[in-house]
């Protein structure tokens, strides 16, 4: 039987095969191209995943780039079906494979019941047999490689692109948690704005990305830099501009300071012993923004607990998810129908 665990995230779509590891890391977009036939309106599908992901800013005006899930909810439940389609197929699950796997979910913290019916609703029509889910903490906590005690406390907080997940658990549960709506892809528009007001500079999103993750840095002696080209917002001419880390430091501290203060929040709600107990153990940091130079020890410096990296942040809920379908004691444990 094929057992597999999915992390759909907003921006990257993540997949774990029981007995083979991660075999999938694509972006969760998809290229459809709007046509009208008798006054119908009719989406062709052009491209899936990374490729439809680089025809973002370059393709036809009836060529649309769309994300079919947003801060963790499918908000395009067809688009959703053919995109998840084509993921299972690439890593060679087939529909009559389909029919015998075993599949996990990981969804936010706090996630409504109206989600969880749609990723049913997805599953049962990309013909999945059996559906089970699990909550981002607890997979992220397990991606660190270590052992999730029933007694004591944890902390977890997972940075995604459209979702941030902030959560103290144990095995015996989940003790407070939320996800706020706060992550990489609030500073990737920021960065779009800063260009356009502040050097006459439009550049896409694509680049913004990369420019985050090339010289974005909260190192304050960072130097980094880089060459960004775009057009002149009022003349339209294409330009360049050379860019350091500098220049990307407020931008990336107005966000990850937000987060903090709702970290600061949920641990101003704990119990004098849960409080012991993380300041023990730590943060648990997961997520594809933790891997910014300098990010870590900007969060340790601020919250004055110390912080626990694993090895790879962003593929830390799904290799974490994958431990739950290797175990069937975590199995019967942290995850639900």
């Amino acid at each position: 039987m094929t057992r597999l665990a999915i992390d759909f995230g907003s921006s990257v779509t993540k997949i774990y095969m029981a007995g083979c590891g991660v075999v999938l890391m694509e972006a969760t977009c998809i290229a459809v191209e709007q046509t009208f036939e008798g006054g119908e309106k009719i989406l062709n599908v052009k491209a899936y995943g990374d490729k439809a992901r680089a025809l973002s800013g370059r393709s036809a005006v009836n060529t649309h780039i769309i994300n079919p899930v947003f801060e963790g909810d499918i908000v395009h439940e067809n688009l959703a079906v053919c995109l998840l389609e084509y993921f299972l197929e690439k890593v060679e699950v087939t529909r009559r494979k389909a029919k015998r796997a075993e599949v996990i979910f990981i969804l936010p913290c706090g996630c409504e019941p109206a989600v969880k019916a749609k990723y049913k609703r997805l599953a049962e029509e990309c013909g999945i047999g059996s559906v089970y889910f699990t909550i981002t903490p607890f997979a992220s906590l397990l991606g660190h490689n270590i052992t999730i005690s029933e007694s004591t406390p944890m902390f977890c907080l997972d940075i995604g692109y459209g979702l941030t997940n902030i959560a103290v658990l144990s095995q015996d549960g989940l003790i407070s948690g939320v996800n706020v709506n706060l992550g990489g892809g609030n500073i990737d528009v920021h960065i779009i704005d800063f260009f356009a007001e502040n050097n006459n500079l439009k550049i896409g999103a694509l680049t913004a990305e990369r420019l985050k993750n090339k010289v974005g840095s909260l190192l304050h002696d960072d130097n980094k830099m880089t060459v960004v080209d775009g057009r002149e917002v009022t003349s339209g001419t294409p330009a360049s501009i050379a860019v350091n880390s500098s220049q990307l430091y407020d931008i990336i501290c107005t966000y990850v300071d937000k987060i903090i203060e709702y970290v600061a929040v949920i641990m101003s709600k704990l119990s004098a012993e849960v409080s012991s107990g993380i300041m023990r153990g730590g943060v648990y940091l997961s997520g594809g923004l933790i891997k910014m130079d300098g990010l870590a020890e900007y969060i340790e410096e601020k919250l004055k607990i110390p912080v626990n990296l694993p090895e790879e942040p962003q593929l830390a809920s799904v290799i974490g998810a994958g431990a739950i379908l290797a175990n069937d004691g975590l199995f019967d444990v942290l995850a639900t129908e």
